[in-house]
């Protein structure tokens, strides 16, 4: 298949004539069944017709992804919803007005026009109105409804940038919608309103803290914070493996003045075994390191530069064919929950704590 390149520039806020007639023609495309990735505020998606079974059929296809792992439909107008869900809760009214458009996903019931194909089998769908204005005249010209997850291969890391789109996705789908980086570099957070108790599937930019101070109280899925709980996870995708880096990925938790000698220490022995060493460690402390490749993932006075640079440094390492990698561990509390849950999944929940 020969992939088409739509290179948009100034973040999509003002298109010029032939980026208007190119988004059109990547709508075309998933009108008629095909696949176009394309930037959001969080990371590229690979976005297909929501209500088609054979695009959702498509999109597990080029990605590798298994089956019954859902996928999100995105919509560009809050009233776009009610024709894909059975019932709209007033949970779900206040929870987008507070957060949409952005990077929040809700779990509802779903409507009989919504094929199990896009669900993964369920009887529930997962909603998303992005805030990216791309992304949002992309789904407008589209009809109204695309589903997209993450347009990696399955199980690598996911792209905040069209590089990484490209690298996986060229020759597998029609189209990719080169924007530039993304400007928070960590999925959506998915909110399921479809049990008694609204529950976090999956932690992201919006925050525990954000929705309880919205709702009052909401649950969090154990297998989240403690992924050794025995619990089966609530959602089909939470079972798969992430995120992961070519190279061995270890966490190191603890006190600076512990981490840094321990990360060092390692890092002497692979480099004499041989190894390309790698380390994931945070501007304050960065030039403490010592090994073949380091990298700095932003600061922990701004946790958004960390979720912005998470998987794009993962990336890098694999082109530098970095074999054995050591980060630094966050505080799992706000945003730090979203990147500590990226991490671990990155690392086959592989930690050290000192």
């Amino acid at each position: 298949m020969d992939t088409k390149c739509l290179h948009i520039k100034q973040g999509g806020e003002r298109l010029s004539r032939e980026e208007e007639a190119g988004l059109r023609q990547a709508a075309e495309i998933i009108r008629g069944g095909g696949l176009v990735a394309f930037p959001t505020e969080t990371v590229y998606g690979l976005g297909g017709d929501a209500l088609n079974p054979e695009s959702s059929r498509k999109i597990y296809a080029a990605k590798g992804r298994p089956s019954d792992n859902p996928l999100i439909i995105h919509i560009c107008r809050f009233e776009d919803i009610r024709k894909i869900v059975r019932q709209l809760p007033e949970a779900a009214v206040k929870i987008a007005e507070a957060f949409w458009p952005g990077p929040l996903t809700m779990i509802l019931p779903k409507a009989l026009i919504v094929p199990r194909e896009t669900t993964g089998g369920l009887d529930t769908v997962a909603v998303r109105f992005p805030s990216h204005p791309v992304a949002q005249k992309l789904i407008a010209y589209s009809g109204g409804y695309i589903a997209a997850p993450s347009a990696n291969l399955s199980g690598k890391p996911s792209p905040t940038s069209a590089k990484y789109v490209i690298e996986d996705m060229d020759g597998r789908i029609d189209m990719i919608i080169d924007d530039g980086e993304v400007g928070i570099g960590l999925e959506s957070t998915i909110l399921d309103l479809a049990s008694d108790m609204p529950r976090i599937l999956r932690p992201g930019y919006i925050t525990q803290e954000m929705l309880d101070k919205l709702l009052g109280k909401v649950d969090i899925d154990v297998t989240i914070v403690e992924p050794d709980s025995g619990q089966a996870p609530r959602a089909p995708g939470m079972k798969y493996r992430h995120y992961a880096p070519k190279g061995r990925l270890i966490i190191v938790e603890g006190p600076a003045e512990r981490v840094i000698p321990y990360i060092n220490g390692h890092a002497a022995e692979n480099q004499r075994a041989g190894e390309k060493t790698g380390v994931i460690g945070t501007a304050e402390v960065l030039e403490q390191y010592h090994a073949d490749v380091v990298k700095c993932i932003g600061s922990r006075k701004d946790e958004e530069t960390i979720a912005r640079n998470l998987f794009s440094v993962l990336r890098e390492f694999d082109d530098e064919n970095v074999t054995s990698i050591y980060s630094e561990s966050f505080p799992a509390q706000g945003l730090g929950q979203a990147i500590m849950n990226r991490l671990l999944k990155a690392a086959g929940h592989r930690i050290v704590k000192l």
